[in-house]
């Protein structure tokens, strides 16, 4: 499934944003072995295990918004709509944070 999560911030802040949100899903999600691999500078694919199952996706920055979509297994369909609702709170959290000028490069 995929989602696209609109932004008004510049191409560098959204990146800082996307990067800020897998970081917090690296600390938050831990015991599902939540992995992301940076592909370019606005592109990260991630996998996290789930009751033995293996559930990969991956956040695009783009001009005007963070697309990001999750590959789910047939048995957890019924899920989906939790997942995507988690990524994409994480998500708007991080874009209000730097919308209101609260996010700095570390």
């Amino acid at each position: 499934m995929k989602q696209s999560i609109p932004h008004s911030l510049d191409v560098d802040k959204a990146k800082l944003v996307a990067k800020r949100a897998v970081e917090a899903y690296q600390e938050r999600f831990a015991k599902y072995n939540f992995a992301p691999r940076w592909v370019d500078d606005g592109r990260v694919e991630f996998g996290f295990a789930v009751k033995g199952q293996r559930l990969e996706g991956a956040m695009q920055v783009r001009e005007r918004s963070l697309d990001f979509e999750l590959e789910v297994p047939f048995l957890f369909r019924a899920f989906s709509g939790k997942a995507t609702s988690i990524i994409e709170e994480e998500v708007r959290k991080w874009i209000g944070r730097a919308e209101r000028g609260e996010l700095e490069e570390r």
